[in-house]
């Protein structure tokens, strides 16, 4: 008889990895809480343009970031549909400083900002156009 180990550690390996991916599918793109009383605060001088009068969405992208288009398209046309809303895309690999300070682990990372620049929602993946809008209302709510 054969010994099992192997093929155990290959079952192992099997359902580790697919709890990873579907827990990472669950989180994937969702917009989550910024964290309103100690939550990280962006500059203008830190986004190297104006704040949103109302809010602003701040994306971190990279050269290879596949769904990094498809989200800069989805923000800029929130952005531009809706009064008082800017919309700033940040190169990852320029900024790291931002990068750690925020904790950006991959790209697309999608931060909504208040009219002060405090971070009320974050997203690590590709949000849906609904999440944003109703992350922008909650940061234009004040």
């Amino acid at each position: 008889m054969s010994d099992p180990t192997g093929l155990i550690v290959a079952a192992v390996a099997l359902v580790a990895a697919t709890v990873f991916g579907l827990v990472r599918a669950r989180r994937d793109g969702r917009l989550r809480d910024g964290g309103r009383g100690d939550a990280p605060r962006l500059t203008a001088d830190e986004l190297g343009v104006a704040l949103g009068e109302r809010a602003t969405l701040v994306q971190f992208s990279t050269a290879l970031c596949a769904t990094c288009p498809g989200t800069r398209r989805l923000l800029a046309g929130v952005a531009a549909g809706t009064p008082g809303v800017r919309h700033v895309e940040i190169d990852a690999e320029t900024r790291l400083d931002l990068v750690r300070r925020l904790e950006v682990m991959r790209t697309p990372t999608v931060f909504v900002l208040d009219r002060v620049g405090r971070v009320v929602r974050r997203a690590t993946g590709a949000p849906t156009r609904a999440d944003v809008v109703s992350a922008v209302e909650l940061a234009t709510a004040d």
